[in-house]
């Protein structure tokens, strides 16, 4: 079920390192929309706190696209899935209604958990 997100993922996997003050590819992302469509995104890690998280960089592509319910996301670093930050949380739920139902994988027997569940408080 998250097999090609999975694959997506881990493809974008690096740990790049450049001018001296920026790095990415630390931690990848891949999310899958409502239409089937896939976007993906890296970390850029910066020594100023400019950077930006790997979900918030698949959901920048993945708006360019007009594309806005996701329905499952999968984050890596190294070898192990990730939550997403609080930040990218709050991104996902004021993005879209239902994208409080989006499942994220939580580790590798097949886990997940809805975004909700992680924000049961949510203001929205």
């Amino acid at each position: 079920m998250f097999h090609d997100l999975i694959e997506l993922a881990k493809a974008k996997l690096r740990d790049e390192k450049f001018s001296g003050k920026i790095s990415c590819g630390q931690v990848s992302a891949a999310i899958e929309t409502s239409s089937g469509q896939l976007f993906s995104g890296v970390c850029i890690d910066t020594s100023c706190s400019l950077g930006i998280c790997a979900e918030r960089n698949a959901i920048g592509t993945m708006v360019t696209e007009r594309e806005f319910k996701i329905t499952k996301l999968v984050c890596i670093k190294g070898n192990e899935f990730i939550l997403p930050c609080g930040a990218c949380q709050e991104l996902l739920m004021q993005l879209h209604p239902e994208n409080a139902e989006l499942e994220i994988l939580v580790d590798n027997d097949g886990s997940t958990r809805k975004l909700k569940e992680l924000m049961p408080y949510w203001w929205g």
